[in-house]
């Protein structure tokens, strides 16, 4: 699959824009500030409904204006997408796919599939349990469109019943009303950490093989997963931690406060890890989401990489770089020195400035 053109009209800094993309890797070069993560923002935006940086649809609207129309021209074998996005200040944004709109965002996912990876994405290691949850929630939301609404209704209830536990502090009576978010809860979290479970084992396997690579043989990397509570013990322990979550107000188990260890020979990074192996292990996890999306799919997503060459160091960039030699990738930097010196091959480049883009000469 691939990509073959995106129309911006009032979104971020663009007044307007079209571009045609390259199957291979595309180089889209300027300055800071220009609005080359804005491009990126788009094609991640009209491909999973979502900001990659959790912003609002409003806040993605071109200053003075009231809406913003993303289109998308997607390619998968013989059949062409074309995927048109609304976004409106104060109403819920507009999705069609080949013309006919859809109810839900789950509908739009699996048209294409994409991997983002960003510099803050090399400190998913160092960073809290929720960094992590987001990175096993991202991708297990586009490989499984039934994951997606489990996680929402889990979500919603899990946010209900901490409001029950506020409400029960001044209202003791209402403490019998629990029981029925219980079971809601106990039915979506049962299934989303059997989900992750899977999830992790997979990643587990790919990552290993990738880290040794790109450690020279050096480093064992191992991933586990690490739930809240197990699918087994998950209606036991919410039991017994009722008097408690009802002190503190909040619900102290479930697949809300799942994390994941990353352990290299034997040692958990997290805590005892260089940042150079934390980072390291965090490039073994990202290039993993692209070989476990080419063997749930049977296809090849497309690579987002927003700057993250200037943050690795010369070997490192080899290796990515030759890992993604055979999928569409739209790469964002802030010079071309790095790919002309390496001979990395390029198959088109854009210069962004100041909210355009330009074809250079030579390219």
């Amino acid at each position: 699959m691939y990509i073959e053109s995106i129309r911006l009209n009032n979104f971020r800094n663009y007044e307007l824009l079209e571009m045609n993309f390259d199957q291979g890797t595309n180089i889209l070069y300027g300055d800071n500030a220009q609005g080359k993560t804005n491009i990126l923002e788009a094609v991640y935006l009209a491909g999973t409904s979502k900001s990659h940086k959790g912003s609002k649809d409003r806040e993605m609207i071109r200053f003075e204006n009231e809406e913003s129309h993303i289109r998308m021209m997607v390619k998968k074998g013989d059949l062409s997408y074309k995927i048109d996005m609304h976004l409106r200040k104060n109403k819920a944004k507009g999705v069609a796919i080949n013309g006919l709109p859809i109810r839900k965002a789950r509908e739009l996912l699996g048209v294409v599939n994409l991997v983002f990876f960003s510099p803050e994405d090399l400190n998913i290691i160092k960073n809290g349990p929720g960094e992590r949850r987001r990175f096993l929630d991202s991708e297990l939301c586009q490989l499984d469109g039934v994951y997606i609404t489990e996680l929402a209704s889990y979500n919603h209830i899990v946010n209900q019943r901490n409001r029950l536990l506020k409400d029960c502090y001044a209202n003791p009576g209402l403490k019998d009303t629990l029981d029925i978010w219980d079971t809601q809860m106990l039915g979506y979290g049962r299934k989303i950490i059997e989900k992750r479970e899977e999830f992790v084992e997979e990643l587990n396997e790919i990552a290993k093989g990738l880290h040794k690579g790109l450690t020279g043989g050096l480093e064992e990397l191992e991933i586990l997963y690490e739930p809240s509570v197990t699918s087994g013990d998950f209606e036991q322990k919410l039991v017994q931690n009722r008097d408690r979550d009802l002190r503190m107000k909040l619900t102290s188990v479930g697949p809300h406060r799942d994390d994941f260890c990353v352990k290299v020979n034997g040692i958990d990074i997290r805590k005892y890890g260089s940042q150079g192996q934390q980072r390291t292990a965090a490039l073994s996890l990202k290039l993993s989401e692209i070989y476990l999306v080419k063997k749930k799919i049977r296809d090849t997503p497309v690579l987002l990489l927003d700057d993250v060459l200037s943050e690795l160091d010369s070997n490192r960039q080899t290796y990515l770089l030759e890992s993604i030699h055979d999928i569409q990738t739209l790469i964002t930097c802030t010079g071309l020195d790095d790919f002309v010196s390496h001979q990395f091959e390029i198959n088109k480049v854009f210069q962004v400035v100041k909210g355009h883009v330009y074809m250079p000469k030579g390219f």
